[in-house]
């Protein structure tokens, strides 16, 4: 009787053990959400998507084309498991929502970024007791503080009008306001929106102070790390796609077909966005001062953050990077 009961255990056990196993796969096997927006090292993401390569890696996942806002939107309300955000964005986003974890730095902005001026205004110091559209506490509000900074300019004698970025290029071309301040491709439409406007300050004059990222929920990141592992791997596949000059057209054309332009007008797009090969990313990643490290920009973008009463107190600058899963890739190559 014992044993007969014992064999019926074991096998509701082994039954409970198989369904437990089952279900954990079949968790496994949901996609990785991952909110993605119009910028070219986020854009870039399209070649590893279009030639399948995470399915060669063994990773399922699920890219959500959105505008950039909305999808930050849509990771603070838990609809994706991670955006592309720049360090100082997932700041505000973490100081006001939800933290994430940057892991894979995609590239930093190297000129794409502008303060574009109406005509006649040829720098920052003609811009002083002027209107600046720009949409207030982002980044490109941050390129104009120190753009400022470096030119001796007090930030206060330029007048802000909180303007969303996609608004920029119809405010420019309406006379509201100056200047604006946008990234691309907001940025190249106000340029053609208004003959003879340029750019007076760009983000290749402060290289650094803003870094592309992917910015993964730390659950996510916890209880799938083998996973996103595997994200960072196709990563650096793309990365290495797009050094190799014999793939430039093909990339073009990848890019230029996602935000529905031609291949020769993102190629100027392409070039304002410095994307980092690993052994470049490796040095962003050591903990230092100054631009020249991730850890060291986005203290520059939290100090500005609390200045501008994003939020109230500085944040725990080391909770929203982790460096470990770029540093493991690089390591198993060296093996």
């Amino acid at each position: 009787m014992f044993k007969q009961t014992k064999k019926a255990l074991s096998a509701t056990l082994a039954g409970f053990s198989a369904f437990v196993i089952c279900l954990g796969s079949s968790l496994s096997a949901e996609p990785l959400k991952i909110g993605y927006s119009d910028w070219p090292g986020w854009v870039a993401w399209q070649i590893g998507i279009d030639k399948g390569w995470f399915e060669e890696e063994g990773v399922e996942v699920e890219f959500q084309w959105m505008d950039y806002v909305a999808s930050m939107d849509a990771y603070a309300a838990g609809l994706i498991d991670a955006v592309t955000m720049t360090n100082g964005d997932a700041l505000v986003t973490g100081g006001t929502g939800k933290p994430s974890v940057g892991i894979i730095i995609n590239d930093y902005s190297n000129g794409n970024d502008m303060i574009v001026a109406a005509p006649g205004i040829d720098s920052l110091e003609d811009l002083k007791g002027k209107k600046v559209g720009l949409e207030e506490g982002f980044v490109i509000h941050l390129l104009l503080m120190k753009g400022a900074e470096a030119a001796g300019i007090d930030p206060s004698e330029f007048t802000i009008v909180n303007t969303p970025t996609n608004e920029t290029p119809q405010v420019l071309a309406s006379g509201a306001v100056d200047a604006i301040g946008a990234w691309q491709p907001n940025s190249g439409e106000a340029l053609k929106a208004v003959a003879n406007s340029k750019p007076i300050l760009t983000s290749a004059d402060v290289p650094g102070v803003i870094y592309d990222l992917l910015c993964v929920d730390p659950e996510t990141l916890e209880s799938r790390r083998d996973d996103w592992m595997k994200v960072v791997k196709v990563w650096y596949r793309i990365v290495d796609y797009l050094k190799d000059e014999d793939n430039i057209d093909d990339a073009l054309a990848i890019l230029a077909k996602r935000v529905s332009i031609t291949p020769e007008e993102y190629e100027p797009l392409f070039e304002g966005t410095y994307i980092l090969t690993l052994e470049e990313t490796l040095k962003v990643w050591e903990k230092a001062d100054g631009l020249g490290s991730v850890y060291g920009s986005s203290v520059v973008s939290d100090q500005f953050n609390v200045e501008m009463g994003v939020y109230d107190d500085n944040l725990n600058i080391d909770q929203y990077l982790d460096g470990s899963l770029t540093k493991e890739y690089a390591e198993s190559l060296a093996e």
